[in-house]
């Protein structure tokens, strides 16, 4: 399993991931969605 608690990023003054929080086991996909040209 693989665990992440509160994740932070931000580029200068824009946030672009606050407090996330994840986990995925053995077998599963996981994906970070964003609005069009957010990566």
């Amino acid at each position: 399993m693989v665990e992440a608690d509160g994740l932070c990023m931000s580029y200068g003054p824009v946030v672009a991931l606050a407090d996330a929080s994840f986990k995925a086991k053995k077998g599963e996909v996981l994906g970070l969605l964003g609005p069009n040209g957010a990566g």
